[in-house]
């Protein structure tokens, strides 16, 4: 077995080099300008339209904040917009901002969504009260499975802060189905403001709530929880976190340093190397273990693949797999964490096992008509990708197969499944954005549903 080594970071490896990264003078990078001022806020004033919800409301969650029933006509504006009497393309004025977008799975397995605060333009050019219906049409795809929300905060001005109103009309319009189900709402760059508003309001809201917000001053503490390398990072916020290190962490140096792979690693490395250190076993130990252990004892399991798992657990699992050791799922909490760390292995992929050159095919074939559909997919498939590609995807993809062949006690029909493991299984060099996510993941579908017919060989 190889011993742990110190190496430079590639730049492959990262979305961004710090290496690269110019220092701008202090003034390029000032806080935004305060985000609600006195005059908007006025937060004394304004209690009074705060109450408490009995706790046997099913609305809300016990003490959490609610609003009075005749808010609306108290705001002086027209009904809201409803997300669901729209499609995706009746948002387009709204989502080629790229405010919202996805970002695969974070280390539990849970749908990560984005919000870039520096990506909003400037409040007289956009209607607020379609963004917050872009928002519950976005959140409406993931709230009825865990899910995590990453929210950037740096590039909130008074250009483009939505009004105070507006927030606490979100708050009424985002209902318990959607606080229920974000597991973590990770806030990014908080400045000194978020925080004492964040104190004034903890007396209202519930201290379960409160638990799931988590303060992240710079980007490689976020990495601890997502994915960086799937984060669409913009670039505004790269250099803002650049900038703070230097001015309050100057000891930590720029370049990242990782360790060097072990012998058996499974994840976070390429089938390639799998297969090399495997005597030339291609399907990898941990796609093998995790499918016959979920397929022994838990194709019956309702909610399979839509239940998150404590990160300390997954992060053991890894560790053992990763030492070349046999996994006893049942002594780390039975078919949910095998679930999950088949989606981990697949998210963690340094290339996703569609690779980023068939990326477009993912999401262009999903609009021809479906004869068209079957051939092309099959051409690539036996064509363009990667033979040990091919055999893995092939042997998950069957596996699918059968977990939906139980859908009636499992409730994972093809949809759902597709749902899961699309973004895991086809991803671009950049974040998956919200606009060809649908894509994938009708890609994904056409994958289980015609699986005899597209994997012939």
């Amino acid at each position: 077995m190889a011993s742990h080594r110190k190496v430079p970071l590639s730049p492959d490896k990262t979305d961004f080099n710090f290496e690269d990264a110019r220092y701008k003078p202090q003034e390029s990078f000032d806080e935004p300008q305060l985000e609600f001022d006195e005059e908007s806020l006025n937060i004394g004033n304004r209690m009074e339209e705060l109450h408490f919800e009995d706790d046997s409301d099913d609305f809300l969650e016990p003490g959490e904040l609610d609003l009075d029933d005749d808010f609306e006509a108290e705001l002086g504006s027209a009904a809201m917009v409803n997300p669901g009497e729209m499609t995706e393309s009746e948002f387009h004025d709204i989502a080629k901002y790229g405010v919202i977008e996805l970002a695969g799975d974070d280390a539990c397995g849970r749908k990560v969504v984005v919000f870039s605060a520096c990506k909003l333009p400037p409040h007289d050019i956009i209607d607020h009260k379609k963004l917050l219906g872009y928002l519950k049409h976005t959140l409406d795809q993931y709230v009825e499975n865990d899910y995590t929300l990453v929210y950037f905060h740096y590039g909130l001005s008074k250009r483009n802060k939505p009004s105070y109103n507006w927030l606490l009309q979100a708050y009424k319009e985002f209902d318990r189905k959607y606080k229920k189900n974000m597991k973590a709402l990770y806030i990014v760059h908080p400045t000194t403001f978020i925080k004492v508003l964040w104190n004034i309001l903890r007396p209202f809201l519930s201290a379960k709530f409160g638990k799931k917000i988590m303060y992240v001053n710079y980007l490689h503490e976020l990495g601890s929880h997502v994915n960086l390398h799937q984060l669409n990072i913009p670039e505004a916020v790269k250099d803002h976190d650049v900038f703070l290190l230097a001015k309050h962490q100057p000891d930590i140096h720029p370049t990242s340093i990782i360790t060097a792979p072990l012998d058996t690693q499974q994840f976070g490395v390429s089938l390639e190397f799998i297969k090399h250190q495997n005597k030339g076993q291609v399907i990898p130990r941990v796609v093998t273990d995790c499918i016959n252990y979920i397929e022994t004892i838990g194709l019956e399991t309702e909610g399979i693949f839509r239940r998150s798992v404590i990160v300390t657990k997954v992060r053991l699992v890894q560790a053992v797999f990763n030492e070349g050791k046999h996994v006893n799922f049942e002594l780390y909490g039975g078919v949910h964490v095998a679930a999950v760390i088949l989606k981990t292995f697949l998210r963690e992929m340094p290339e996703p096992i569609m690779t980023f050159e068939l990326h477009d095919y993912t999401v262009r074939i999903p609009g021809l008509d479906e004869a068209e559909q079957i051939s092309e997919t099959k051409r690539i498939l036996s064509e363009e990708l990667p033979r040990d590609n091919y055999i893995v995807l092939k042997k998950i993809i069957s596996f699918l197969v059968r977990v939906n062949e139980k859908q009636s006690v499992n409730k994972m029909s093809i949809k759902n499944l597709a749902i899961v493991f699309g973004p895991n299984i086809s991803w671009g060099q950049g974040q998956l954005s919200l606009t060809t996510v649908s894509q994938v993941n009708n890609f994904a579908e056409l994958l289980i549903r015609h699986y005899e017919e597209l994997f012939v060989v």
